[in-house]
C-alpha cells in the first residue's frame, strides 16, 4: 500500500495553518531563543511544519503565567457552573473540529485515520464526564469524638498549578486526559507536549481560548527534554502529571522532591493477556492480535506477553500467524490502513533492535520479523507485526518493554504456573484472561497484580473507569472519580461550639 503524496500533501497544508507557537498567558509567542523545531511524518519522514522550541526560560514565563490566573486571575473566581459551561463547549469545539485533529494525529504520529477519527468519542466524552465532576466535588461533614463536640467538616480545594507532560503515543487523547480534570477542578495548567507529535495539542491550547478559558489557566510549551525536565522540578508546580516510561517517571519523582510536589504517574507495562484451553478462540485471537498491534504496537497497556495454555497453543499460535499477515501495513491516510508506521527512526531501530534478540535468544518468528520495503513504504518507519512463539520468560522480548508491534506467545500448564509468571514482573499495567470459566475469572482477576483487568477483552476504557498501574507502572488513576480527586487538597475546617 503506498504513501498517497497529494492526499499526504494536503494534510502538512493543514497541519502549516495551525498555531505552532506557545501558547502563555492567552498569547501565541515564539520561544524566547528565537529557535523551532521541525516535526516529520513517520509515514515517509518528511517535514510537517516547523515548532516552536520552548526552553527552561519559557516554562519560567509559563508558570508565573499559570500562577497569576490560579491566584489571581478571573479562573479563581469561576464557579464550578462556570467551569462546567467551559468544558461542555470546549467538547462541542472538540467534536466539530475532529476532522482536523485526527488527521493532524494521523499524520504527525502515524496512527491510522480509521483509529484517529474513531477516537472522537472517548475524546469529547472525557470532556463532557469532566464537566459534569466539576459540579459535584465536595467535602464531608464529620462526626468527631473531641471534647466540647466541636463541628468538623472538610473542604475539597484545586491543588494549584499542574505540570503536565505528555508522551507522543496519545498526543490529543493525553492533552485531553491531562487537561480536562484541572479544568473540572480549578487548577490552571502547564501542558509540554512530546515533542514527536506536537501538533494536535497545540490545536487544543487554540480550542481552549475559543471555548472561554481566560488567559494563563492553559499554557503550552513545546520542546525538548529539557523544557520538561525544567518543569518537573519547578518549584512553583504543585503538581506534575505525567505519563511516560518509567525511567522518565523516576526522574520526575526525583526532581518533585525539591518542592515536594504532588505527582502522578502512568509509566510502561508489560502485560500478561492468558489464553486458557476453554476459551473462545475466535474471540480470542483478534483481540488478542489488537491487544499489541493497535497503535502499531505503541500502548503502554499493550498485551505483549501471550500466555496460552499448552493444549491450544500451536493452534491458537497458527491461527494468530494468519490473522496477523493479514493485517493491511500501510499509508496512515488510507481509510484501508490497520498498521501504520512508529513514531520515528529512534523508534523504530529499538524495535528491530528486539526483534534481532529475540532470534539470538531462541525464539522463533511465526509471522512479520522485518521491515517493510516494499510497496512504496521504503522512506517510511513500518515494521511488520511481528509474532513470536516458543518465547521463555527470561527473553528479553519477554520482559522488557518493547513498544512496537511485537507479540511475544508463551506456553503455560495450569492456573498457578501462569498465575506466577504473569506477576513476576516490575510492571503491573493492564492484564488480560479468556476463559469460558466464570470461577476461574474471578478467580484470576483478584490475584494478578495489574491496575487493569480485562476478561474475555482487552484494552475497554470510559470516562468513568479508573486506569492506572501497580509497581513500576506507576501510581494514582486517570479517569473516573478518582482522577478529579488527584487534582484536589483536602483541607478540615474545626467550630466550637462556642
Amino acid at each position: 500500500m503506498t504513501i498517497n503524496t497529494q492526499r499526504l500533501q494536503e494534510a502538512i497544508a493543514l497541519a502549516k495553518s495551525q498555531p505552532g507557537q506557545l501558547l502563555i498567558d492567552g498569547k501565541w509567542v515564539d520561544a524566547l531563543s528565537g529557535e523551532t523545531f521541525d516535526t516529520t511524518t513517520p509515514a515517509n519522514g518528511q517535514v510537517i511544519r516547523a515548532i516552536a522550541k520552548g526552553g527552561p526560560a519559557d516554562v519560567d514565563l509559563a508558570v508565573a503565567a499559570a500562577r497569576k490566573a490560579f491566584e489571581e486571575g478571573p479562573w479563581s473566581k469561576f464557579s464550578p457552573f462556570d467551569r462546567q459551561a467551559v468544558l461542555l463547549r470546549l467538547a462541542d469545539l472538540v467534536e466539530a473540529n475532529w476532522d482536523t485533529i485526527a488527521t493532524m494525529d494521523s499524520i504527525d504520529l502515524g496512527n491510522p485515520i480509521v483509529r484517529t477519527s474513531a477516537a472522537k468519542r472517548r475524546s469529547v466524552g472525557l470532556l463532557r464526564y469532566y464537566a459534569g465532576l466539576a459540579t459535584a466535588i465536595h467535602g464531608d461533614t464529620i462526626t468527631n469524638s473531641f471534647p466540647g463536640n466541636p463541628m468538623s467538616y472538610t473542604l475539597k480545594e484545586p491543588v494549584g498549578v499542574v505540570g503536565a507532560i505528555n508522551p507522543w503515543n496519545g498526543p490529543f487523547g493525553m492533552s485531553v486526559w491531562k487537561i480536562a480534570p484541572a479544568l473540572a477542578t480549578g487548577c490552571t495548567v502547564v501542558l509540554k507536549p512530546a515533542e514527536q507529535a506536537p501538533i494536535s495539542p497545540i490545536i487544543f491550547g487554540q480550542l481552549c481560548l475559543e471555548a472561554g478559558v481566560p488567559p494563563g489557566v492553559v499554557n503550552i510549551v513545546s520542546g525538548m527534554g529539557d523544557a520538561g525536565a525544567h518543569l518537573a522540578a519547578h518549584p512553583d508546580v504543585d503538581k506534575i502529571a505525567f505519563t511516560g516510561s518509567t525511567q522518565v517517571g523516576q526522574r520526575i519523582i526525583a526532581a518533585s522532591a525539591g518542592n515536594v510536589k504532588r505527582v502522578t504517574l502512568e509509566l510502561g507495562g508489560k502485560s500478561p493477556n492468558i489464553v486458557f484451553a476453554d476459551a473462545d478462540l475466535d474471540k480470542a485471537v483478534p483481540a488478542a492480535a489488537m491487544a499489541v498491534f493497535l497503535n502499531s504496537g505503541q500502548i503502554c497497556s499493550a498485551g505483549t506477553r501471550l500466555f496460552v495454555e499448552n493444549a491450544i497453543y500451536d493452534e491458537l499460535v497458527e491461527k494468530l500467524a494468519n490473522f496477523t499477515k493479514a493485517l493491511k501495513v500501510g499509508d496512515p491516510l488510507d481509510l484501508a490502513t490497520e498498521l501504520g508506521p512508529v513514531v520515528s527512526q529512534e523508534q523504530m531501530d529499538r524495535i528491530m533492535g528486539y526483534l534481532d534478540l529475540g532470534r539470538e535468544q531462541g525464539a522463533s518468528v511465526a509471522a512479520g520479523g522485518t521491515r517493510v520495503k516494499h510497496g512504496g513504504l521504503e522512506s517510511g518507519y513500518f515494521i511488520e507485526p511481528t509474532v513470536f512463539c516458543n518465547v521463555d520468560d527470561d527473553m528479553k522480548i519477554a520482559r522488557e518493554e518493547i513498544f512496537g508491534p511485537v507479540l511475544s506467545a508463551l506456553r503455560f500448564s495450569d492456573v498457578d504456573d501462569v498465575l506466577k509468571r504473569a506477576n513476576d514482573t516490575n510492571f503491573g499495567l493492564g492484564s488480560g484472561v479468556w476463559t469460558r470459566d466464570i470461577g476461574r475469572a474471578t478467580y484470576m482477576s483478584r490475584r494478578l497484580k495489574a491496575g487493569s483487568v480485562w476478561i474475555n477483552s482487552y484494552q475497554l476504557m470510559d470516562p468513568a473507569v479508573p486506569f492506572g498501574g501497580y509497581k513500576m507502572s506507576g501510581y494514582g488513576r486517570e479517569s473516573g472519580t478518582e482522577h478529579v480527586e488527584e487534582f484536589l487538597n483536602t483541607k478540615s475546617v474545626w467550630i466550637p461550639e462556642n
